[in-house]
């Protein structure tokens, strides 16, 4: 499909749905604004409160927390995500053993382990990266288990006959093969690391985009909600965004 075209329709699904926001909440085509308007804010006022943010500068602090957090999850995770998928692809009986305990750890509910994460670690950054770790790893770890599985026998055999120890083997074969799903993982567990680190701060902190939205929830400011809501969209999108044009850098030798 044609980007430009593509483009387009994703911006016309964007303002068809401000167009519906505000219709209901100004006027009484689907009911009492008022009363919609207490519950989902008027978009008008969420972009005035956006736009109040950052013109006065005190959204920038906030930002840097959450993007800081953000990072260090989102690296720290990816590492271990790659590492120990390539180790448990690559040696069958530690997979075997681990299995269990792999999935166990998976399970557990997130948000049950942000207060332990906070008494270990503080309210901190090192709790909300803790937090957002283990969300970033189980998706990249079990992305790059499956990609280092699948890859193509008949190559490896053929890389095999050809004299290739281990390491270029990896290097040659499993990376190149794993790639895409590398990147998969990685454009899903961005997302993942900022929603890590934004309920680390809802649950408990003093500064970030999940402060700032806890504040606001705290007296009833819709706006404060809806306005942190949004400013979290489009940071997230500017991440994936980044993202997607590292993908096609790293990804050019396949045609993308």
């Amino acid at each position: 499909m044609n980007r430009s075209l593509l483009l387009l329709l994703q911006i016309l699904v964007a303002v068809a749905i401000l167009a519906i926001w505000h219709l209901a909440t100004n006027t009484g085509l689907f009911g009492n604004p008022k009363t919609i308007s207490f519950f989902f804010a008027d978009p008008l006022k969420v972009a005035q409160r956006v736009f109040q943010w950052f013109a006065s500068g005190s959204i920038w602090y906030h930002l840097w927390i959450t993007l800081s957090e953000s990072i260090l999850a989102f690296l720290l995770g990816a590492f271990g995500g790659i590492v120990f998928g390539f180790w448990f692809a690559r040696r069958p009986l530690i997979a075997a053993v681990f299995d269990p305990y792999v999935k166990a750890a998976n399970a557990l509910p997130r948000v049950v382990l942000a207060p332990i994460f906070a008494l270990w670690f503080g309210l901190g950054i090192w709790s909300k990266v803790a937090l957002g770790i283990t969300l970033v790893f189980f998706i990249v770890f079990f992305n790059v288990y499956q990609g280092v599985k699948e890859v193509s026998q008949p190559v490896l055999s053929n890389a095999r006959m050809l004299g290739m120890n281990e390491r270029q083997l990896l290097r040659h074969v499993y990376l190149p093969s794993a790639l895409s799903w590398v990147f998969s993982s990685l454009h899903t567990s961005v997302g993942f690391a900022v929603v890590g680190a934004v309920v680390g701060e809802y649950l408990g902190s003093a500064a970030g985009l999940g402060y700032l939205i806890q504040q606001a929830e705290g007296v009833f400011d819709v706006t404060g909600v809806f306005a942190g809501m949004v400013v979290l969209t489009a940071f997230v999108l500017l991440v994936d965004w980044v993202m997607t044009m590292v993908e096609r850098r790293l990804l050019a030798w396949r045609g993308q």
